[in-house]
């Protein structure tokens, strides 16, 4: 998909702008650019109103790429949220450019900046993969409900009423995985995965996370970096790495095949959820759902 040029983007906004037909509807239209955050926002506002993502199962938000469709929906809708942190990659740049003329807004800007991770001691740069700690996403949903009851005081207290709900899960959410990580011997505490998305959840969860490739999937990797993880993975005896579901699982299929060559018995341990959810109509379609999925996957391989 093609990334917006800014004359296309002042074209769509300047006609937007003259349209003397406004779209008559019922309930305030919100965007999101993930569907993990029209997760969260649907649990908030229910059926007040009608929330659309940018993007859908198996989307890589480091890097995908406004359409001219995209931008329409971005200037019809009330509200445009986003997450920010860089995760939105290039799209950042649209919704910079959105936001001098529409109500749109980074969820994470209210986060305490002491809670986000960055890549490594030596940047500056955010590890955006926030919703990997249940503690963290439901400060996020916390500032959500804010927003949102701010820019719909009437409905305010529904949408309290509702996050409270939702907050609830999400508790019963963390305990669950506190518990089942802790059935992983410590040893055995090892989740090697394409890029390196997991950071919180090994912080939050005491696991150690590695990645072939950066926190962003923008990053590249090469031999090198195939053949230190072989070399780890053969001397610490790591029997399972994971693919994910937003990124090619060649980069790991070289490195299994690598370890094997040198007597290994490691395997692919599993298909992990990373930067989007899965089919919505299927139990990994929702945060929770998704969580679930991701830690009995790595339970099974791991235990």
């Amino acid at each position: 998909m093609r990334l917006l040029c800014p004359f296309l983007i002042f074209c769509v906004l300047f006609s937007a702008c003259r349209s003397t037909e406004p779209e008559v509807r019922n309930r305030p239209s919100i965007v999101v650019t993930t569907n993990l955050l029209a997760d969260v926002v649907r649990n908030i506002v229910k059926d007040s109103a009608e929330v659309h993502s940018l993007m859908g199962p198996g989307v890589d938000p480091h890097l995908y790429k406004a359409s001219i469709g995209d931008l329409r929906k971005l200037v019809a809708a009330d509200y445009v949220f986003y997450q920010g942190l860089h995760l939105e990659g290039k799209l950042g740049e649209v919704l910079s450019k959105l936001s001098r003329t529409r109500p749109v807004f980074a969820l994470t800007e209210g986060l305490p900046a002491d809670q986000i991770i960055t890549a490594d001691e030596k940047s500056a740069y955010p590890d955006p993969h926030i919703w990997f700690d249940v503690s963290l996403w439901k400060d996020l949903v916390g500032l959500t409900n804010e927003k949102m009851a701010e820019l719909m005081p009437g409905a305010a207290v529904y949408f309290s009423a509702n996050t409270e709900t939702y907050t609830e899960q999400l508790d019963s959410l963390e305990s669950s995985i506190r518990r089942r990580m802790d059935r992983i011997p410590v040893h055995k505490r090892v989740l090697i995965t394409s890029h390196d998305a997991f950071n919180y959840l090994g912080a939050a969860y005491n696991i150690e996370v590695i990645g072939l490739q950066g926190i962003s999937t923008l990053a590249e990797f090469g031999l090198r970096d195939v053949s230190d993880l072989v070399k780890l993975i053969v001397s610490r005896d790591i029997k399972a790495v994971f693919v994910e579901n937003s990124v090619s699982s060649k980069s790991l299929e070289a490195v299994v095949a690598g370890a094997s060559q040198q007597g290994s018995q490691v395997r692919i341990g599993g298909t992990l959820y990373t930067d989007a959810l899965g089919d919505p109509e299927g139990p990994e379609g929702t945060y929770i759902g998704m969580m679930n999925y991701n830690i009995n996957t790595i339970l099974k391989a791991l235990e």
